[in-house]
């Protein structure tokens, strides 16, 4: 039976990105197969009464600049020199990621992540403007004015709303989030632990 890891994702962030761009290769070593999950963080921060680091630790001497820290040595360590922290961030990713769950499963929807992660956190844009968001979906040969027209019908409403919950009900309080053969794991940092559970079977 081929093994999976579930990704609970959401473009806002930073360490989703991360983890997205160094996931498939512990995939690629372990013989996986990633399940991208579309969440609105947001929503999983209000169920669970979870904040975000930067408003979490905001007010604790030094934690802050540690995780800046973490993050830079992370990045050095995989060689993700496209990075760039998004100058407005937190950047609003309601309607990019309700754009992801409008997408076809297979190539749209790989082309979409890369192209909208790109924009988010190599690029430095403004994703949380729909012009801006559907010019980053035309420049990547996607049909943004389908694609949004879509994120605005109420079935694709539904489907983030119910990513959402249920990420919630299986125990996620943010992103990235993992789920390999039943175990949680949350962080980028735990990648190594799921490659070694994956590697031990």
């Amino acid at each position: 039976m081929a093994k999976t890891i579930d990704f609970i994702f959401d473009f806002a962030s930073l360490n989703a990105y991360l983890a997205y761009r160094t996931l498939p290769a512990v995939a690629q070593r372990t013989g996986t197969t990633i399940t991208l999950i579309p969440v609105l963080l947001g929503g999983v921060f209000k169920a669970t009464g979870n904040q975000a680091p930067f408003t979490a630790f905001g007010g604790i001497k030094g934690k802050l600049d540690y995780e800046m820290l973490e993050i830079r040595r992370f990045i050095a360590a995989h060689g993700l020199a496209e990075f760039q922290m998004n100058p407005h961030f937190p950047v609003n990713s309601l309607t990019a990621m309700r754009g992801l769950c409008a997408c076809a499963p297979g190539p749209e929807f790989d082309a979409y992540v890369t192209a909208v992660a790109a924009g988010f956190w190599e690029r430095g844009l403004q994703m949380g403007d729909p012009a801006v968001l559907a010019s980053v979906i035309t420049e990547a040969g996607l049909d943004a004015e389908r694609l949004l027209t879509l994120a605005q019908t109420d079935a694709v409403k539904a489907r983030l709303a119910d990513n959402t919950a249920a990420a919630v009900a299986r125990g996620a309080f943010g992103s990235p989030t993992f789920y390999v053969e039943g175990e949680m794991f949350f962080g980028k940092e735990r990648l190594g632990q799921i490659e070694a559970m994956l590697t031990a079977h």
